[in-house]
């Protein structure tokens, strides 16, 4: 009798949108913007939809605490510096989203360094980041298709880098009350 493995269903939206990140920017290097936009689109669905099925269905694993994460820093750092580098974004918001992650992941190497514990478990506010990110990169692709939303995307810049630099500068303070803490009792 064959053992059916039981299918997360947050865990494949996950790898999911990991799997369309290379079709994306295949389709930004070649130029193909509508595609590039459904294929964006379909693949920040995901990021919703996985996090909503997680929670609703009781489907919560830590695989998916680090995968999801990671998949939404692979996509947007992929959508960030292929547009940066068509000169379709600004490269100044390119270096900020880009600082953000990095810092991000340097903090968590530094934590597993000093054998200090910590949860994976991103802010209200680092939601918030991902989804004006997201907003932007959609804003740009939509651009060449509605005309008219070329008029929100300067404002749209300036609110992702800042929510983008504030949302840094709270896993810097996270990350040192962490470091403060004594080694025992150092779970965030």
């Amino acid at each position: 009798m064959k053992r059916s493995i039981p299918v997360n269903i947050p865990n494949a939206l996950t790898l999911i949108r990991i799997l369309l990140t290379p079709l994306f920017a295949i389709c930004l290097i070649r130029h193909l913007l509508e595609s590039a936009l459904v294929v964006f689109a379909v693949a920040a669905v995901t990021d919703g939809l996985d996090g909503f099925v997680a929670r609703v269905f009781r489907q919560k694993t830590t695989l998916g605490a680090y995968l999801d994460p990671a998949a939404d820093k692979l996509l947007l750092a992929t959508a960030f510096v292929t547009l940066a580098i068509q000169g379709m974004i600004p490269s100044w918001l390119t270096v900020i989203v880009m600082s953000r992650d990095l810092l991000i992941l340097l903090g968590v190497a530094l934590l597993n360094i000093m054998h200090r514990e910590f949860v994976a478990r991103p802010a209200f506010l680092s939601k918030m980041t991902t989804v004006a990110q997201l907003a932007t990169v959609c804003s740009v692709l939509l651009g060449f298709q509605v005309p008219k939303v070329v008029q929100i995307q300067c404002p749209l810049f300036w609110f992702t880098a800042a929510i983008t630099m504030v949302s840094g500068l709270q896993y810097i303070y996270r990350g040192l009350n962490i470091l403060q803490e004594e080694p025992s009792n150092s779970v965030q």
